[in-house]
């Protein structure tokens, strides 16, 4: 069998039960749209992060557009952001209409570096959007005092840190929103797309809430400012709600994972990923370097061994994006880290035994590269 990137099918069997009863439950409920497993999973999420407000929504991506949306970000306005990162990210900035400007990453943990970001500050600049990426946090008390003093909002990119941490503080706690994904491949994955943005802001929430449904005041009919049908349905919500019980577990699970790479690869040749002081990382990925890399995948593959690269093509690279006229060398660390990085093997559910085969498997292949 081939070993991947990502499998959920040994988490499914632990958990059958308990998610089969989960769409049992909302299918004989005979509420499939805005009912009690959504606003339950709204208020979990938020109190889990201890906010007050939690917004469910249909994907990771409609939750950057709606929240962009929310915060008066639109036409004519700059968003600062990174290209290493999945391009949806991106994409948001580009649906409500607004500009993307790119800052480079640190070398150290491949987040964005904040002390390029008041140099990328124009007139325009609406909005500041860090990517809390691979599962660590940004730092984001430089990005709080620019925003203090520009007059800018803060959005988080939580894609890819359900329960990361820095200095205690959960991501998406510190800004004006922080907008979730739940892909099934993510650290809390539903069994489909699903996204959620939190926030502590009233008017935001009011906002975010219209917009997920065509602009409407539910109970009115009226729309107020055209919006999107973005929402959330019960089923995943229920699966949802029942996972964020389990979503501790699944981080001290990846954790021990993460550690046995570390232990095991220390002497290896990969340049491993590096835990930023301060940061409790939930390892959504691991990332690794290697000069290589290419020929060490291709190699894997003899060991029936498949792994991913997030992200071989910056999105400033991308011809889609071509009109934004950001050259190829100007943003050098992105551009250097893409020709080198690619991930292990990295879920909650991931076996010894399975991991050891990866383990084995590259340390054969390093050898010989």
């Amino acid at each position: 069998m081939t070993t991947r990137v990502w499998d959920y099918l040994a988490e499914y069997e632990a958990e059958r039960e308990d998610i089969l009863d989960a769409v049992d439950q909302v299918f004989r409920s005979g509420q499939l749209i805005f009912g009690p497993s959504v606003s339950g999973f709204e208020e979990e999420f938020a109190a889990y992060h201890s906010l007050a407000h939690g917004v469910g929504v249909d994907n990771g991506t409609n939750a950057l557009v709606l929240a962009l949306r929310s915060l008066g970000v639109g036409p004519g306005d700059e968003v600062i952001t990174v290209s290493n990162t999945a391009a949806p990210t991106v994409i948001a900035i580009d649906q409500v209409g607004a500009t993307p400007v790119f800052v480079d990453v640190r070398e150290s943990d491949y987040l964005m570096d904040t002390t390029q970001v008041e140099a990328a500050i124009t007139p325009r600049t609406r909005c500041l959007l860090p990517v809390h990426l691979y599962g660590q946090c940004v730092d984001l008390a430089p990005l709080e005092d620019l925003a203090a003093r520009h007059g800018l909002v803060i959005l988080e990119d939580c894609a890819q840190s359900h329960g990361a941490r820095r200095h205690g503080r959960l991501a998406g706690t510190t800004g004006r929103a922080a907008a979730f994904s739940f892909y099934p491949t993510k650290v809390l994955g539903a069994y489909g797309d699903a996204g959620a943005v939190i926030t502590d802001d009233a008017d935001t929430d009011a906002a975010l809430r219209r917009l997920r449904y065509y602009g409407m005041e539910q109970q009115y009919y009226v729309v107020q400012t055209p919006g999107h049908n973005s929402r959330l349905d019960e089923v995943h919500a229920e699966i949802l709600r029942r996972k964020l019980r389990r979503l501790d577990g699944y981080l001290d699970a990846r954790r021990r994972v993460a550690a046995r790479y570390a232990e095991a690869l220390a002497d290896s040749g990969l340049v491993l990923p590096e835990v930023t002081p301060g940061n409790d990382h939930v390892y959504y990925l691991y990332v690794v370097r290697h000069p290589r890399r290419d020929a060490i995948i291709e190699a894997l593959r003899a060991y029936d061994i498949s792994l991913n690269i997030s992200y071989r093509w910056p999105v400033h690279t991308m011809s889609g994006f071509a009109h934004l006229g950001q050259p190829k060398g100007s943003l050098p660390v992105t551009e250097a880290m893409a020709d080198e990085i690619f991930s292990l093997p990295m879920y909650a559910s991931l076996s010894e035994e399975r991991q050891d085969k990866v383990i084995d498997a590259l340390r054969e292949v390093l050898r010989t590269v």
